[in-house]
Parts: C-alpha cells; sequence; structure tokens
C-alpha cells in the first residue's frame, strides 16, 4: 500500500469510529510512518508504508490516546519534544508564553531562569536553546514526566535538570526569570475535560479545589529566590487573570499584566518582583 492510500484509509477509518479531526490525525500518522514531515506528504504520497505499523497506531488513536503520545514527539516553539505517557503535552498558546520569557532574557546578561513545573521543559529549555548566554533550572516532580525531561535537555548544556516539589524551593542561585504553566484546573472540573486530555497526567492537571495552589506557592515560596527587578511568568486558565493578579498583589509583587493570547484569551500573567 503506499501512503496515499493509507492516508484515504486512515481518514476513513478514524471518522468512522467518531474520532475528531480524523484528516489530520490520519496525515500526521502516515508522515510518521514514513519518516517524513506533514508539509512531505505531497511529494511521496505514492511512496510504500509498512501497513501494520500504521494500523496498530490507528487503533491506538481509536482507543483514545493522544495523537502526541502515539507518535512520541511533538513540535513546540522552535524544537521537537520527546513526550509520552505521564508526561503534558505542549500547547500553541504555551509557545506564545515561551516568547515573553525569550524576549526578556534577551534583553538580559547571563540570566538566570527557573521553570517551574517544567514537564517535557518545552519552555525552560526553548529558553535555554534560544537565549545561549542564560542558564536554565528546570524543576519538575514527577518521575514520569522527568523521563522525558532529562531525554529533551540531554543536548543542551545551559539547561540544569532538577528533581523537586516547588512547594520546596532548591538552593540554586537567584533568578531574573522565574516561568510556570503550573496546574490550574479546578479538581472538580477534571471529569469534564475531553477523553483525550484526561488521557494526560492528573498532576499536571490538578491545581487543586479553586485550581490556583501553585499559583500561592510560586508566588510565596519561590518570591525570595528573585532578584530585584526580576519577573514571573504565568500562563493561566482563562478565567483566572483577576484571581492570580490578587495573589501577586497581596505577596508583594508589582507591574502586573494579564496578558492575552492569540484567541482573546486571558492567558498569561506577567509580573516584576521589588
Amino acid at each position: 500500500m503506499i501512503l496515499s492510500e493509507a492516508y484515504n484509509y486512515g481518514v476513513y477509518f478514524l471518522s468512522g469510529n467518531g474520532v475528531d479531526e480524523a484528516e489530520f490525525k490520519s496525515l500526521c500518522l502516515v508522515c510518521h510512518c514514513a519518516g517524513i514531515k506533514n508539509s512531505e506528504y505531497e511529494l511521496h504520497k505514492k511512496d510504500d508504508i509498512i501497513m501494520k505499523k500504521f494500523a496498530d497506531l490507528l487503533w491506538r488513536i481509536k482507543g483514545g490516546e493522544p495523537l502526541q503520545y502515539v507518535i512520541g514527539k511533538w513540535d513546540f516553539y522552535e524544537s521537537e519534544f520527546f513526550v509520552g505517557e505521564g508526561v503534558l503535552i505542549p500547547r500553541p498558546e504555551t509557545e506564545e508564553l515561551t516568547e515573553l520569557v525569550i524576549k526578556k532574557a534577551k534583553e538580559l546578561n547571563n540570566p538566570v531562569v527557573y521553570d517551574l513545573c517544567a514537564g517535557s521543559g518545552c519552555i525552560g529549555i526553548s529558553a535555554a536553546k534560544a537565549v545561549p548566554s542564560a542558564t536554565v533550572y528546570c524543576v519538575e516532580k514527577s518521575a514520569d514526566a522527568m523521563f522525558y525531561l532529562l531525554k529533551n535537555a540531554q543536548n543542551t548544556a545551559n539547561v540544569k535538570v532538577i528533581n523537586g516539589d516547588v512547594s520546596v524551593p532548591v538552593q540554586i542561585p537567584a533568578a531574573d526569570i522565574i516561568v510556570s504553566n503550573p496546574p490550574y484546573i479546578r479538581t472538580d472540573e477534571l471529569q469534564k475535560l475531553q477523553a483525550e486530555v484526561q488521557r494526560e497526567p492528573q498532576m499536571a492537571l490538578d491545581g487543586g479545589e479553586d485550581g490556583l495552589v501553585f499559583y500561592r506557592i510560586i508566588s510565596e515560596k519561590w518570591k525570595s529566590h528573585l532578584k530585584n527587578e526580576a519577573v514571573l511568568f504565568f500562563e493561566i486558565g482563562d478565567e483566572q487573570g483577576e484571581a492570580v493578579t490578587e495573589i501577586l498583589k497581596n505577596n508583594g509583587y508589582s507591574n502586573i499584566e494579564v496578558i492575552k493570547d492569540l484567541y482573546g484569551n486571558n492567558r498569561i500573567v506577567k509580573a516584576k518582583n521589588n
């Protein structure tokens, strides 16, 4: 079977089993099996494909496994990141947070950056690659996520990986920038998430009863690790801007700004340490 036939079969199979985005997912799987980029499909659509491998991947998608886990890696910012069971999948809106961190880091001399609740390391590692003069500390608690974090960081010399709990700050050089995309879904909302999202680790999603637990922990416990005039960046849920702003105010931060994402939703909070 050639790629175009496999692609058509994949669309038919996935859509027939009620899987959304069947065309996109079939294209990703076909190209993954062929070892090519999606953009190269038209050049290779008459190439042969190993159908058994493709069929196995289709059945994993049918079973509700996220596309990113099935493929085992995903594009984020300007790199590919290994992902799989036990680590949060990088999302496009987080690229906007990463862009702001990189822009700020480029303004500084030899900046120290903390990526707290680092997960796959997509934010911190992207910043480290974009700003070679920076030293980036990626802090992550989950053993499952650490597997991918270490794998993603292995060729980036200015990334330091720390297996630690953000509720117990570690002794590392003071930061110019702290960035975090922490768990921020309210516990009672977890069961309402899409089935695929529920396959992602609960530890990376559950922000406690009000979704704000980690904003309180980081704002309070890591403040002493920030240099004067250092900047804190948070990714937030679209209804959390006011609450996170209040938390930051109560902990003595200034110049607090809520920033919208490309969809017009509140997505990032930026604040300065006095």
